[in-house]
């Protein structure tokens, strides 16, 4: 599954409570990005926090499913954590930007793809501002780039309006259930 979104719209806070979802047997893939720590993120677990030479080095050796510089960073999707997910068994939430998600469309052009948002621009200014967590320019980067990537919901195979996660949760489960239905009926 391919979440996407710009920053504020909920993807990491849906992802939290769907993995919570003992039913449906999903993973995060963790990506790995250039960009520093908020507080509270660890390393291997929101995602893999690296030097920007470490991942140009695995950009040589290919080991991205999906790569792209977001917000002046870097951000990728490594092969081997999905390979380790699906030999588990379990599904996967790539939790990704719009520039990756065309990407790993490209390999998998059956994925779902989920593509959050909230209700209003001021909204998810609101968001991003509440988080207490960027500065000015930061902010002013993210909204000018959702902006963008609003323009490209229709690449989705579906859009979900998450101001309330209860509802947005229900949808996605709805979404979800039935894939694990078929892959369990199938093997």
């Amino acid at each position: 599954m391919i979440l996407s979104g710009p920053s504020g719209s909920g993807k990491s806070t849906v992802t939290k409570r769907l993995l919570a979802m003992p039913d449906l047997p999903l993973r995060l893939s963790v990506s790995a990005t250039t960009r520093k720590p908020r507080p509270g993120e660890s390393d291997g677990v929101h995602y893999w926090f690296w030097t920007r030479e470490r991942f140009e080095e695995e950009l040589k050796q290919k080991a991205f499913l999906e790569w792209a510089v977001v917000h002046g960073d870097y951000y990728g999707t490594l092969q081997r954590e999905v390979e380790r997910h699906w030999r588990d068994g379990a599904g996967v939430i790539l939790e990704i930007d719009v520039q990756g998600a065309a990407q790993v469309r490209k390999l998998y052009p059956d994925a779902l793809s989920i593509f959050l948002c909230p209700s209003t621009p001021e909204e998810l200014e609101r968001r991003l501002r509440q988080r207490g967590t960027e500065t000015e320019e930061k902010i002013r980067t993210r909204l000018a780039n959702a902006q963008k990537e609003l323009g490209r919901v229709g690449e989705y195979t579906h859009w979900i309006r998450n101001d309330d996660l209860e509802a947005t949760l229900q949808r996605l489960r709805g979404l979800l259930t039935p894939l694990f239905a078929r892959h369990t009926d199938a093997g």
